[in-house]
């Protein structure tokens, strides 16, 4: 069992225990795709698999379970590599957690116009009140989306916010990976 804190629902205690795993890991680590299963439909179909990530014994008969993919890879957008995803069926949703620099609100009246994306992004790294993040969002197969959002400067598992649309655009293109 994790430390992970209980959560009203599967898909927040699912993004939470992904959160968890990534803080474990440290800081300044490659985006992580994960595949989200029904956890009593795994331990049905392969008994096995679900020994050896140790939900056999479980007594929760509902939930979701992060199940980690090959890597992704870092000399490809994101966006790009999102947009070449399919899920199989047994897949009930999928989550992601990736490593940012953001600015508060305040400064989106001083990014200089015209710069394009590497060009922004040395611009953010050297902003004065930049933000490392750690992002974790995912969504089901329903549309369903939950996000949790932890500070670099505050990395503490009381300290992460979650939300339903904290990164919209990301839960939107995790969403795409299930359509047609």
């Amino acid at each position: 069992m994790s430390n992970t804190p209980m959560a009203a629902n599967p898909l927040t205690r699912a993004v939470l225990e992904i959160d968890e795993y990534a803080s474990g890991l440290g800081w300044d680590q490659p985006a992580r795709l994960f595949a989200l299963v029904d956890t009593a439909r795994l331990r049905s179909q392969e008994p096995a698999l679900a020994a050896q990530l140790g939900l056999a014994d479980e007594q929760e008969t509902t939930g979701l379970t992060p199940v980690e993919q090959d890597e992704v890879p870092a000399d490809r957008p994101l966006d790009e590599f999102l947009a070449t995803i399919a899920w199989p069926e047994a897949v009930a949703g999928c989550a992601l957690t990736v490593e940012r620099m953001m600015l508060p609100p305040s400064a989106e009246a001083q990014v200089p116009q015209g710069l394009d994306g590497v060009k922004l992004a040395k611009w953010v790294a050297g902003h004065p009140e930049r933000q490392e993040v750690r992002m974790t969002v995912a969504v089901l197969r329903d549309g369903t989306r939950e996000s949790a959002l932890r500070l670099r400067e505050k990395d503490a598992a009381t300290e992460v916010l979650t939300g339903s649309d904290l990164v919209p655009g990301l839960a939107e293109a995790l969403a795409a990976t299930f359509e047609d």
